[in-house]
């Protein structure tokens, strides 16, 4: 029913060319490069985007995979321990718990927000469970308040991945500032990017350092500036690190981008709430967000057909459907975790550190039946499709309209 083009992405911010040409020609390209005596677009990004999220630090990394495994190191967790995760997410929640020998406990998903239910997250809890990563999933915010109760009356750590919510309010605050640390992706499909990339905020020093040395192989900026042509990173000797490092040209690419993101989520926002009214009469469930959230962030648009509607079809031919409609990606949500191809512990050599370790990385061990119920009856659009004008929204619901009234050909 469609032949115009979507809205792109990514979309370079105004000055973006002009930040790459600085880096390209300051024959300084990465922080682990010599000092050259101006500050580094690693420095600049970390500092702009703690004011940004209203919290006291923030340490720029690789990746949001990265990201969350430094959180996770520099909260404590380690070989053994327990780290309960949404059963519905991509598959990096699961595996960064892996990739600091712990235990991912895949817990079951809120029907309606699709994010971590803070009942079976209090369930999951054991004497080895040491932290809670919780997801804010597509255009929706966790229910913080509850999770927030729970971590604090065991004593275990709050993590928010807010890798798909880049400036989400919730209760007059940013999500990521909720927890020990909050953390981010950057990742070319992600509201705020550079390709690559992903940072760690929060407002505990002592985090903060811990994850600055685990980024830079041990090392960490110093107090004062070093002598023109020297290196800037210190080696303290203080714990040792790997190499997460974010480069130059993708920390440039990040301080322009952001000068953007809120004129971009207010875009989107609007027209997600055109788009909520228009499925809502044709029996969608857009998904919903938590009470208290103050503004969403749109990273991806998700809805649940009708409860009567394409019953028992396979969801995966109702998302081409719509595709092949629109001329634009629309899939299902994330597989579970539990069923999830991607998540398969036991095709690496690497975590078989015990029989017993390798029982409990079973995915299969634990049931998800929320997770399974919405992953067979939703579809997912990428943020560029809200990205254009009301005419963009309106055929997205007629394409949901003609599927839903040719249902009989889907195998309904």
């Amino acid at each position: 029913m469609r032949t115009a083009p979507w809205p792109l992405w990514p979309q370079p911010a105004a000055g973006t060319s002009a930040a790459l040409t600085e880096v390209l020609s300051s024959a300084r390209w990465s922080l682990s490069g010599p000092y050259r005596g101006s500050e580094s677009f690693e420095r600049r990004f970390a500092r702009d985007f703690a004011e940004y999220c209203g919290t006291a630090h923030c340490v720029p990394a690789a990746s949001g995979t990265a990201s969350l495994m430094l959180a996770l190191e520099a909260c404590g967790v380690g070989a053994g321990d327990e780290v309960i995760v949404p059963g519905l997410s991509w598959v990096a929640s699961a595996s960064t718990v892996i990739g600091v020998n712990a235990v991912p406990v895949l817990a079951d998903i809120d029907p309606d927000t699709l994010c971590l239910d803070p009942a079976a997250v209090e369930a999951a809890i054991t004497p080895r469970t040491r932290a809670i990563a919780v997801v804010h999933l597509y255009s929706a915010v966790a229910d913080l308040t509850a999770l927030r109760d729970i971590a604090d009356r065991h004593g275990i750590a709050l993590i928010e991945d807010c890798a798909q919510a880049h400036g989400a309010v919730y209760r007059g605050r940013k999500v990521g500032t909720f927890g020990a640390a909050g953390t981010f992706s950057m990742q070319h499909s992600k509201v705020l990017t550079s390709g690559e990339g992903g940072a760690v905020v929060t407002d505990d020093a002592g985090l903060a350092r811990r994850v600055e040395h685990l980024r830079a192989d041990g090392r960490c900026y110093p107090a004062a500036a070093p002598p023109v042509g020297s290196m800037e990173l210190v080696e303290t000797g203080e714990l040792m690190g790997n190499n997460r490092c974010l480069s130059e040209f993708h920390a440039a690419v990040l301080v322009e981008q952001l000068k953007e993101l809120d004129e971009q989520n207010a875009r989107r926002a609007r027209n997600a709430a055109v788009l909520d009214e228009l499925l809502a009469e044709l029996g969608c469930q857009p998904q919903r967000t938590s009470p208290g959230t103050d503004s969403r962030t749109y990273y991806v648009y998700a809805a649940r057909l009708p409860e009567d509607a394409l019953v028992g079809a396979d969801i995966a031919k109702v998302n081409a459907a719509l595709s092949a409609e629109l001329g634009f990606s629309v899939v299902p949500t994330y597989r579970p975790l539990s069923l999830n191809k991607l998540y398969d512990p036991a095709s690496r050599r690497r975590y078989a550190i015990s029989d017993e370790h390798e029982k409990q990385l079973d995915p299969s061990r634990f049931p998800l039946p929320v997770c399974e119920r919405v992953a067979q009856r939703s579809f997912t659009l990428h943020h560029a499709a809200l990205l254009g004008d009301a005419s963009d929204v309106e055929d997205i619901a007629t394409a949901v309209r003609k599927v839903l009234d040719n249902s009989a050909e889907l195998g309904s």
